[in-house]
C-alpha cells in the first residue's frame, strides 16, 4: 500500500473545520485524495483549515448541511463529521445537533447515494450513555437517557447511525461507521468544556485546575493521530462496522488533571465543582473488534500525547 492509496479519489468532508475534521482532512490529503470540505462554522473554526488556503486539492464551502448539499463533480466518498462535539456546544446548541444528527445526516447520506459514493459516519461513545456494562463493546446498547441535558447529542448520534444503516439496506450505499470514544490534540478549543483542553488552558494561566466531583470518573484518552489512523484503517479494510475506536487505557479524571499540569510544568493545584448532570461515570472501549478487523490499536501515551498538545497550544496561543 503506497503512501498515496487515496489518489484520484475525491472525498466530501462535513465539518472539516472541527477538530477531528480538520485532522481528517489532513490525513486524506496526505493520502493522495482531493477533499471538498463543508462547515458552517458554527462550531468550527476556519483557523483549523488555514494552512490548507494554498493546496489545490482542498476547497471550503461554506454550507449548512441541515439544508441540501450539492457538490460540483465527482464525488467517491462522504465523510460526515459535521456535528457540535463538545458538552459547552452541544448543551448550548441542542436544537442545531439534533438537526445536524438527523437532517444532516440525511443530506449527506443523499449526497452519497445520487454520487454513487461510499459514506463513513462520525460516531460517538456518548451512544453508550452513562453505561452498566464495562468496557463497552459494541454489541452494547447503551443506557442513554433520552430526555437528559446530553440527549440531544447522543440521541442524535444515534438516529444518525440508524439512518446510515437504513439507506445501506435500502439503497445499497457502501458505510462505515465508527464510535470515537475521548479524543484529544491540537486544535481544541480551551473553551470548548472537555477535560484535557480546559485543564491545559488552565495549567498554561497557572490557575487551579477545575475537577468535577471526586474526579474518580474514568475516560480513556486517544491521541488524535492514532484516532485518524484508525479511521483511515476503516477505509482501507472496508468495514462496515460499527467500530470503537480509542484507546483502552482506563484513566481517572483526577490523573488527567495531573498528567497535564507534568506536562506543562507548572502545578498551580485543582478546584472542585458539582459534577454536570449525566456526566458519565466510566468510560472505556472494548477495542478487540478493532485490533482483530482492523490490526490497529492506539499507542501514543497519554504523556506522550499531552506533550505534544501542550507545545500546540503554546505556539498556537
Amino acid at each position: 500500500m503506497t503512501s498515496r492509496w487515496l489518489a484520484d479519489t475525491r472525498v466530501v468532508v462535513t465539518g472539516a473545520a472541527g477538530f477531528l475534521g480538520s485532522h481528517v482532512t489532513d490525513a486524506l490529503l496526505a493520502a493522495g485524495a482531493e477533499v471538498v470540505g463543508v462547515d458552517n462554522l458554527l462550531t468550527g473554526s476556519i483557523e483549523n483549515l488555514a494552512h490548507l488556503r494554498d493546496d489545490p486539492a482542498f476547497t471550503l464551502q461554506r454550507h449548512d448541511v441541515t439544508e441540501h448539499i450539492t457538490v460540483d463533480g465527482a464525488v467517491d466518498l462522504v465523510l460526515h463529521a459535521a456535528s457540535p462535539a463538545s458538552p459547552i456546544d452541544y448543551l448550548k446548541l441542542p436544537i442545531q445537533t439534533l438537526k445536524v444528527g438527523s437532517l444532516g445526516t440525511h443530506n449527506a447520506l443523499g449526497l452519497a447515494k445520487d454520487a454513487g459514493a461510499g459514506f463513513l459516519l462520525f460516531s460517538t461513545s456518548e451512544g453508550y450513555g452513562d453505561p452498566d456494562v464495562h468496557p463497552q463493546s459494541e454489541s452494547y446498547r447503551g443506557n442513554v437517557d433520552p430526555i437528559g441535558p446530553r440527549g440531544g447529542y447522543d440521541e442524535a448520534k444515534r438516529f444518525a447511525e440508524a439512518l446510515t444503516f437504513a439507506y445501506h439496506r435500502t439503497h445499497g450505499i457502501p458505510i462505515h461507521v465508527v464510535r470515537i470514544f475521548n479524543t484529544y490534540g491540537p486544535r481544541m478549543r480551551t473553551d470548548d468544556g472537555r477535560a484535557v483542553p480546559t485543564f491545559i488552558g488552565q495549567a498554561l494561566a497557572g490557575q487551579p485546575l477545575t475537577v468535577h466531583g471526586d474526579g474518580a470518573q474514568t475516560r480513556s484518552l486517544c491521541y488524535v493521530d492514532d484516532l485518524i489512523a484508525g479511521m483511515l484503517a476503516v477505509l482501507r479494510r472496508g468495514v462496515t462496522g460499527p467500530i470503537n475506536l480509542g484507546s483502552d487505557h482506563e484513566v481517572t479524571v483526577l490523573a488527567v488533571a495531573e498528567a497535564v499540569m507534568d506536562a506543562v510544568g507548572h502545578h498551580p493545584g485543582i478546584v472542585r465543582a458539582e459534577r454536570p448532570e449525566d456526566d458519565p461515570g466510566v468510560r472505556c472501549p472494548d477495542t478487540s473488534l478493532a485490533r482483530r478487523e482492523l490490526g490497529w490499536e492506539a499507542t501514543t501515551s497519554l504523556a506522550e500525547g499531552l506533550a505534544r498538545t501542550v507545545a500546540w497550544y503554546r505556539r498556537a496561543h
